[in-house]
């Protein structure tokens, strides 16, 4: 039986590593009816496909619950607000600990130096007090850092490693080590053991970590800086008219149907249409289009933009979970929190990773026990591969990039449904175009016209502009702009008649005018002196016209190419990649737009529902495609396709079926998107490598392996590399923020 499957979210609190996040997706896994989970450990984010016949969100609830975590239901900007507090509480926790660690390092060390020491705890002197001031100021730092602990031991025991756990083990093991030693000190007066101590190590450790989580936290926090700009788009206030009168109140308070009023320069505070009044609007928020917008009764407006000059009236069409504004900072949070295939691949090392570290420290304290070294120097080693390899910068490697990259894009107008897609586009070798008003305006235009002997260009356009005023179809505005630009006035038309199929009949001037197809001339005798394969090689649509039953003109006229669709085309090409037009059309207009553009390829005259087909088959034959359209025939195309993306011109069924949304009616910023993909995957990949690099090559170090070269690693020194590696990964990614595309 098949799965109905639902998609949910939650937000997990209290993880803190890769290990902590793979637990969470293990436990939730596990579930009968669950599909698939995954956690993003940068926002907290647990995204969950399950059968919601077999169980609920309470079910996934529970689950996660029951392995020690946290669920909250806060939304983006209560979730943010609780973040900004938790960076602001560790940075209390850092100075507490620094405020014991700093005079902890100065009494162990200071001998060392040559720095004064008060006498009462000279080691030469008074080495118990010496020790003992060390273990007060030790305990200190690890009650600023209890969490560590609390959250360490909880998981060891319940056979999940995590992070925390490391350090626990580790600083414990350190502590319970010297606390031995004082005892032996006091029992047994061996005074020298106050110079095998390890209390600042200890603090030290907790300390340095502090400082990592510290950095890494707030670092995080601005990969969020995307979707806040989003948020505050939308005006905070509004005025809405209640019983003939406009009162102002807040804009999550407005209720679908009531009347909004916009003041020039006032930002629009609905998705709704305008019922009274005339404006220009800023759109460029959405579109990128720095060009305003005319607006009239009956527009549509949107949260978020800027009425420019006139006063309006806007009736609210839409709730405000459901604005534009809305459902972009729903993508791109959805997107955030998906993860491309490279990232299961840093969890599954990581969910092996950590008991393979404690194992990796047990295993190098038992070779040294076995060699003869002292019980120090053991306990040194243990700690230091323990602390040295928390796998913090494997967790924080692709979700970081992810969230940055998506934010860049969405700021640049590219909507990215999820990260697979953003991964998958970088592959990406061939890229298939649907024609009309994807690559063009879907607006056909007069290209040329010819005049027969005996009429001339001002008369002929004013027959035809008079009767295609009155004509619906899409080539009779063209007739009548193209009319309009040279100046032409139209006059009175008479007996208009729409010819199914053929064109149409009207009088004019007391003539009698018929615009249409060669079958239309042929059944009233209309001798056609004009060969229309000359405009029909080019894909251009010929309509012929005939006054009083002599031909007078032939015009031919087609959809017009976007701008930068040659543009586009070329910078595709430039980067590897195929293009191929798949178009309903014949193949005679396909092959003209095809070459006109450069195109590689045209497949003509497929009926939307085959449209699939064609994609299935080139994918099939080793390609890795994208679909680009706009209308509802595309949306089957666009879901088979490798990945989806439709133009901001395109309709809500095409915008929904698409994995990436192009906002603006740029298509240049298709070969935008594709490189935002490439840097964004390149970065995971240093991400990754950075973090794979310090593990494989420091936990030989902190053992001990290159003691023969005098290199060695002290606990310190472990943990500053440790906190240092996850700083790294997360400052790189924010280079995305920058990155030329």
């Amino acid at each position: 039986m098949k799965f109905k499957l639902k998609k949910s979210y939650f937000t997990v609190t209290g993880m803190s590593c890769a290990a902590c996040s793979a637990s969470v997706e293990r436990a939730v896994s596990s579930l009968n009816g669950v599909s698939s989970a995954a956690v993003n450990l940068t926002t907290g984010k647990l995204t969950v496909e399950y059968d919601e016949t077999l169980l609920c969100g309470k079910d996934i609830e529970a689950a996660i619950i029951k392995i020690g975590f946290g669920v909250n239901h806060d939304s983006f900007e209560e979730n943010l607000s609780h973040k900004t507090d938790e960076v602001t509480v560790m940075k209390h926790k850092l100075t507490a600990s620094a405020i014991f660690a700093i005079p902890l390092f100065y009494v162990s060390m200071g001998h060392m130096l040559g720095l004064p020491v008060p006498a009462f705890m000279d080691p030469g002197i008074n080495p118990f007090m010496y020790a003992l001031v060390q273990l007060i100021l030790a305990v200190g730092c690890m009650i600023a850092g209890y969490k560590f602990y609390v959250n360490g031991f909880r998981n060891l025991f319940a056979m999940r490693p995590n992070m925390d756990s490391l350090v626990a083990v580790g600083t414990t093991a350190a502590f319970v080590y010297g606390v031995v030693l004082m005892y032996d000190m006091t029992v047994n007066t061996h005074a020298n053991h106050a110079h095998n101590l390890y209390f600042e190590s200890v603090g030290v450790i907790i300390t340095l970590i502090q400082l990592g989580k510290y950095l890494e936290n707030r670092s995080k926090l601005r990969t969020n800086d995307a979707i806040i700009k989003l948020i505050e788009l939308a005006p905070k206030q509004a005025t809405v008219i209640r019983d003939g009168e406009k009162v102002i109140i807040d804009a999550d308070d407005i209720q679908i149907g009531d009347i909004v009023a916009i003041s020039p320069g006032e930002k629009i505070p609905v998705d709704g249409i305008v019922v009274s009044g005339n404006t220009t609007v800023d759109e460029s928020m959405l579109t990128g289009e720095s060009i305003p917008v005319e607006k009239a009764v009956d527009s549509r407006v949107y949260t978020g933009c800027i009425n420019k000059y006139g006063y309006i009236e806007v009736e609210c069409k839409v709730s405000n979970e459901d604005t534009v504004i809305a459902r972009i900072v729903s993508m791109v949070e959805e997107a955030s929190g998906s993860k491309p295939k490279l990232a299961h691949l840093a969890d599954k090392i990581c969910s092996v990773f950590v008991p393979c570290v404690i194992g990796s420290a047990l295993l190098t304290a038992f070779i040294w026990s076995l060699i003869g070294a002292d019980l120090s120097y053991v306990i040194d080693r243990f700690i230091s591969v323990l602390v040295v390899a928390c796998p913090c910068a494997l967790g924080l490697a692709t979700p970081t990039a992810v969230i940055v990259s998506v934010g860049r894009a969405a700021n640049e107008g590219i909507l990215v449904k999820d990260a697979q897609s953003m991964e998958l586009l970088n592959s990406v070798d061939t890229f298939v175009f649907d024609k009309t008003g994807t690559l063009t305006k879907g607006e056909p235009a007069v290209t040329d016209i010819s005049v027969a002997g005996g009429f001339n260009e001002t008369e002929v356009l004013t027959y035809a502009m008079s009767v295609e005023a009155v004509s619906e179809h899409p080539l009779s505005d063209a007739v009548y702009e193209f009319a309009s630009s040279k100046g032409i006035v139209e006059v009175k038309t008479e007996n208009f008649e729409a010819i199914s199929g053929k064109g149409i009949k009207a009088t004019v001037k007391g003539k009698e005018i018929l615009v249409g197809n060669r079958l239309l001339m042929q059944e009233n005798s209309v001798s056609v002196s004009c060969d229309e394969s000359i405009y029909t090689s080019d894909g251009k649509t010929v309509m012929f016209m005939a006054v009083d039953g002599d031909f007078a003109a032939a015009i031919a006229a087609r959809d017009t190419l976007k701008a930068d669709a040659r543009q586009m085309i070329d910078r595709l090409h430039k980067s590897g990649c195929k293009t191929v037009l798949l178009t309903g059309d014949n193949a005679l207009v396909a092959n003209a737009m095809a070459k006109e553009l450069g195109m590689d390829e045209s497949i003509a005259e497929v009926l939307p529902e085959d449209k699939a087909n064609k994609i299935k088959s080139l994918m099939q034959s080793g390609k890795r495609v994208a679909m680009v359209g706009d209308g509802i025939n595309d949306s089957v195309a666009l879901t088979m396709a490798d990945v989806g993306i439709s133009v901001g011109s395109g309709t809500e069924i095409a915008v929904e079926a698409a994995d990436i949304v192009i906002m603006k009616d740029e298509l240049t910023d298709i070969v935008k998107a594709k490189n935002i993909s490439h840097v964004t995957i390149k970065n995971i990949k240093q991400n990754l490598f950075y973090a794979f690099i310090y593990n494989t090559l420091l936990i030989p170090v902190a053992a001990g392996a290159l003691n023969f070269a005098g290199i060695t690693f002290n606990p310190m020194i472990a943990a500053t590399a440790m906190a240092m590696s996850s700083v790294s990964v997360v400052l790189n990614a924010l280079r995305l923020k920058k990155s030329k595309i």
